[in-house]
């Protein structure tokens, strides 16, 4: 199960006026949609102000003086894990997953355990005092995360460029319930460019 706490906070931090936008990931060119992110977006009444593409390159960090043999267990966001599945395989290591990458690096930093390393980035490296074992790490070199950026207010389309469109929503159960909306779409002409959905089963 993911954890929502730091993402949450963020959404509540705009929310109440303490910042003014927030920067939330929701898809990864290797690991693909972030759908617990989508959620977000349905429960907190935040726009979609602007759009930011990243490239992410991962490290493999670890407490000073720690080799790549000594890593037994490797902490990171579960996208992150995922992102660099075929080095991990490689070093026959332990997954754990943690709400965000630097929060994955802070741990080891903090425990001191020599056998447990983190993905993360190397400014996290930086920041936290850690030795990096390996850097790109990544599966795939060109790996883009899409970043949305989110505020209060919504902003007013111009005619100079074109702007892209983003709907998130629920659907209840019964048959057909996810071709009649979409189909709302079709029948006007509408094109999509991407369609992301999460199926829930409560097991009723």
């Amino acid at each position: 199960m993911f954890k929502y706490s730091t993402q949450v906070f963020f959404f509540q931090a705009v929310e109440l006026w303490l910042v003014d936008k927030v920067v939330l990931p929701i898809e990864n060119s290797v690991g693909g949609s972030i759908h617990h992110n989508y959620d977000l977006l349905l429960r907190h009444r935040l726009h979609i102000v602007e759009e930011v593409q990243l490239q992410v390159h991962h490290c493999l960090l670890g407490l000073p003086g720690t080799r790549n043999e000594d890593i037994k267990r490797v902490l990171s966001h579960p996208q992150a894990l995922a992102q660099c599945e075929m080095t991990l395989m490689e070093l026959g290591v332990v997954r754990i997953d943690t709400e965000d990458t630097a929060g994955a690096a802070q741990i080891v930093a903090s425990k001191g355990v020599r056998e447990a390393g983190a993905v993360a980035s190397s400014r996290e490296a930086e920041i936290y005092g850690l030795d990096i074992l390996a850097e790109k790490i990544q599966d795939d070199d060109d790996n883009i995360t899409r970043f949305l950026i989110l505020a209060r207010e919504p902003i007013i389309p111009g005619t100079d460029r074109p702007f892209k469109t983003s709907i998130v929503f629920t659907l209840k159960e019964g048959p057909g319930v996810l071709f009649k909306a979409l189909a709302v779409f079709a029948l006007r002409d509408i094109n999509l460019t991407k369609v992301s959905f999460t199926v829930v089963d409560f097991g009723l």
